[in-house]
């Protein structure tokens, strides 16, 4: 009798340790694939719509990740590259690269990735210009995770594709620069987010 509630404990311990994260669902419930595109949205109305790719600096290029100045816009649709591609379903506390389906007018990747640290304005902005896939010590910066937050979700970078890296983990926000451009960046204050199918 100890023996077989031994083996079951184990049984449920081992299936529980080995369940995959939850999906993430979009608005109307459906679970996130890849290969779909998909609006990001803020849950908050009132205060910007969908992510875009704009210049936010002296230079034309490269673009960076910002929120559009009107909630009426959805923005440009962006689809999820998990790191385990085999499966095709987008969870929770995962990597996955995120790449707007967009042409620009740069000649580079939109797949989003951390720029530099910002000196003059102290952040880390999300930029484009990433690598889509190889996972590694080069492509740290181009590794987002969706986390649930409350009953919505959140963006964080704390990419784990590389198992000896020592890499930065913080949460998602929106940084509002001195031209009133809703830039991402790490923040402490967590940009809770939606997902709509495109």
């Amino acid at each position: 009798m100890r023996t077989a509630l031994f083996l079951t404990l184990s049984f449920i311990l081992c299936a529980t340790a080995n369940a995959a994260p939850d999906p993430v669902l979009d608005i109307s419930g459906k679970i996130l694939r890849t290969g779909t595109d998909y609006y990001i949205l803020p849950v908050f109305r009132g205060r910007g719509g969908g992510l875009t790719l704009a210049s936010t600096g002296n230079e034309t290029c490269p673009l960076d990740v910002v929120q559009e100045p009107l909630e009426v816009s959805n923005g440009l649709p962006v689809t999820f590259t998990p790191f385990n591609t085999k499966k095709g379903v987008i969870r929770v506390s995962t990597d996955h690269n995120i790449k707007f389906s967009a042409a620009t007018i740069c000649v580079q990747s939109t797949v989003w990735k951390l720029a530099s640290f910002d000196e003059s304005r102290r952040q880390w902005f999300v930029t484009s210009g990433g690598v889509e896939g190889k996972p590694g010590r080069e492509t740290t910066g181009n590794w987002f995770k969706i986390e649930k937050y409350e009953d919505d979700y959140k963006l964080v970078f704390c990419p784990t594709v590389c198992n000896f890296c020592k890499v930065l983990c913080r949460d998602v926000g929106v940084f509002i620069d001195d031209a009133g451009v809703r830039r991402l960046a790490l923040s402490d204050v967590p940009f809770k987010v939606m997902f709509k199918r495109a």
